[in-house]
């Protein structure tokens, strides 16, 4: 198993906000990991650590390397990690097609512009990307038109125009109604059982599906639990993480939490 994230001794703020201090992380390529962890744990601070969005304190001990390197090209790392996020999704061009929000993926931009070099077989590429996700009625749609459930598709397949080793993802289902969830389900389990390696960052412990077998758990900028599902998904574990009285149900290889009554 090579080494995704080597992140050892890193404090980092957002602002005047600390939002890590000495956080130490390990991710290998190939391990179907799991973040967990309630609003506000520090998740999204998390996701920007990892795209570079937000850089550590320099201080003696700390590293942060993906893929072993501590620096990377834009152009490079696009071709090894895809990220979905809910900024990505907020940000968007309401604009743009649904073509090209998945053409846009080759750049990386988020809209195709003038200088762009749109080669047929991008487009062909794209074509098999928007029938695999069964998106391609909605090629010309405005993505401002789109339903949530949609507007995931398109960025899922913007990020998987580059065939990427690892997949970065955001609340993937967050807002989605039970049926364009379970469609996105099917989807994560093909990807992570062709290979792909997702990344999953949530707080939704019904998104953790039988496919990822490591859970982290993150709260207030700290790793409180790191280790199978089966040792981390436990009543005691969520009702401590959550800080309120649950019971953890699992089912077919999935979790579900309700209340301990």
């Amino acid at each position: 198993m090579n080494s995704l994230l080597d992140m050892t001794n890193c404090t980092a703020y957002r602002g005047s906000t600390r939002v890590f201090e000495g956080l130490t992380l390990k991710l290998g390529t190939g391990e179907n990991t799991a973040i967990l962890g309630p609003n506000g744990a520090g998740k999204t601070s998390l996701i920007k650590m990892i795209t570079r969005e937000i850089k550590p304190l320099v201080q003696e001990g700390y590293r942060l390397l993906l893929f072993g390197r501590d620096r990377w090209n834009v152009w490079e790392l696009r071709d090894r990690l895809g990220v979905v996020s809910d900024d990505l999704q907020r940000e968007y061009l309401p604009n743009a097609t649904g073509l090209h929000v998945i053409l846009s993926g080759f750049f990386p931009s988020i809209d195709i512009a003038a200088n762009h070099e749109i080669s047929r077989e991008k487009i062909e590429k794209s074509e098999k990307i928007m029938q695999r996700l069964e998106i391609t009625d909605l090629a010309e749609r405005r993505y401002g038109t789109l339903s949530t459930g949609q507007k995931r598709r398109f960025l899922l397949g913007r990020a998987l125009i580059n065939d990427p080793e690892v997949l970065l993802l955001d609340e993937p289902t967050s807002g989605l109604d039970v049926k364009a969830a379970h469609q996105y389900y099917r989807l994560m389990e093909y990807l992570m059982a062709s290979g792909t390696t997702v990344i999953l960052v949530t707080h939704h412990i019904n998104e953790i599906l039988p496919h990822i077998r490591r859970v982290v758990l993150l709260k207030e900028g700290k790793i409180t639990g790191d280790g199978s599902k089966e040792e981390m998904l436990t009543s005691e574990r969520m009702s401590s993480l959550y800080d309120t009285a649950l019971q953890v149900v699992s089912s077919n290889g999935y979790y579900h939490i309700v209340p301990d009554t």
